[in-house]
């Protein structure tokens, strides 16, 4: 049933296409971009700029020069690593992540740079997608990069919700919060995204720097307050917050927003609706929940989604059951030495409990890439445990020092695909049969 699993998985990744999404809602129909309903006369555009952000800036940034051609536009691309092709007119900048570093700062200064320069006859194309936060930034003043590299590891290692965590990121940052939409002023703005985040918040991808803020400064202060973090920041972070200095982003219904418009194109609700088209292939009865927040904690999701499939088992005695889950929950790092993240853990947390029972279970991120491991996630079943204990692998051990990853592959049972170069959020699904 593993080897079922990964298949499913693998199906799933293959079929989130992100070049045939664009391809297929938009186009060029004569001298119109077309986007869904939407059309542009390009006749009446004198230049167009491509700001691209993201772990899939590259293929994104790719997508959109086969769709513009033969026109050319002026571009900058911020992601992960160097392109196999370099695009003529694009600067490529390969900012750190999960941490900025002086590239990300180089990318936000030359971002700035360029909308500064756009006028009303020109088009500002964004796309956007998961890791922008980290991989692009210019911080406020009174911040530099040590102080926000500290920062940004606090927020991602003491466990907040992403949505709190990119609030903060926000209002610390000169290019976050819907900040690039103001700078290019009456340009007219399109920004393509890949949802990393909940899909109910769009203004939370990369930190929303093309998207209404609703979040406030006041928000920052009850999160900090909350999660018990102020007093960990970095003084100078402490500083601006508690001396008024940290400004207010654009807000929904601000004028700088007039002439901009935004396409989701993937998200996690695709990405769980893709797993559970593949496993209903196959006969099996699919629930999807949706219960899971990115508050959650690890127990509290584990015992969550494995008393959902008994029920689903009970009620449908005769045939294999799955539960399709996608997001994220909260998985503090307690062990910056192991190896592994959010999908490994859960799986581990599981594998005592399916023991000896017809269940199995997979959890990865869409990405390719789980904490700090070079694996996507892990698969097990009823028979991982004492699987474990015949090699002397106690599985308490790897959990409680946050090493799920060493565990796992001495099982052969990681899952493994490289990065993926986009990002839906994880992917989980549990069979009882």
């Amino acid at each position: 049933m593993k080897a079922v699993l990964r298949r499913l998985f693998a199906r799933s990744l293959a079929r989130l296409d992100l070049h045939e999404v664009l391809h297929r809602r938009v186009g060029l129909t004569g001298p119109f971009l077309t986007v869904d309903d939407d059309a542009i006369d390009l006749r009446q555009v004198e230049r167009i700029i491509v700001i691209a952000i993201g772990k899939a800036a590259s293929s994104m940034t790719a997508s959109v020069a086969k769709l513009l051609a033969p026109r050319t536009f002026d571009g900058i691309v911020v992601t992960t690593n160097a392109p196999e092709t370099p695009i003529p007119g694009c600067e490529w900048y390969i900012g750190g992540h999960p941490l900025p570093n002086t590239r990300s700062f180089d990318a936000g200064a030359a971002v700035i740079n360029c909308l500064k320069q756009v006028g009303p006859r020109d088009l500002v194309i964004y796309l956007l997608s998961g890791g922008g936060s980290a991989l692009f930034e210019q911080p406020i003043d009174g911040l530099n990069l040590e102080d926000t590299r500290a920062l940004n590891k606090l927020l991602v290692t003491a466990g907040p919700a992403i949505a709190d965590v990119n609030v903060i990121r926000k209002h610390v940052s000169r290019v976050k919060g819907g900040q690039l939409t103001a700078l290019a002023g009456q340009a007219q703005q399109l920004t393509f995204y890949v949802s990393d985040v909940p899909d109910n918040d769009p203004s939370l991808i990369a930190s929303g720097p093309t998207m209404p803020d609703p979040s406030t400064v006041a928000d920052c202060h009850a999160i900090l307050k909350n999660t018990k973090l102020f007093d960990q920041m970095p003084i100078a972070v402490r500083k601006l917050f508690e001396n008024n200095q940290v400004p207010e982003t654009p807000k929904p219904g601000s004028p700088e927003f007039s002439t901009s418009r935004w396409y989701r194109l993937l998200g996690s609700t695709e990405a769980v609706k893709t797993l559970a088209d593949e496993t209903r292939a196959l006969g099996w009865q699919v629930m999807i929940d949706v219960a899971v927040r990115d508050n959650w904690p690890l127990e509290r999701t584990v015992e969550h989604l494995l008393t959902a499939v008994d029920h689903v088992r009970q009620a449908h005695p005769l045939s294999p059951v799955a539960i399709v889950n996608g997001g994220e929950f909260s998985c503090p790092v307690t062990n910056p030495l192991g190896l592994g993240g959010r999908n490994q853990a859960f799986v581990l947390a599981c594998v005592p409990r399916i023991a000896g029972r017809s269940i199995a279970v997979l959890s990865a991120g869409t990405d390719g890439i789980d904490g700090s491991s070079p694996a996507a996630g892990a698969v097990a079943d009823g028979g991982s445990l004492s699987r474990a204990e015949s090699t002397g692998l106690h599985h308490n051990t790897y959990l409680r020092r946050a090493d799920s990853h060493q565990f796992f592959e001495q099982l052969g049972d990681t899952i493994t695909t490289g990065p993926t170069g986009h990002n839906v959020r994880d992917l989980r699904l549990l069979v009882a049969w």
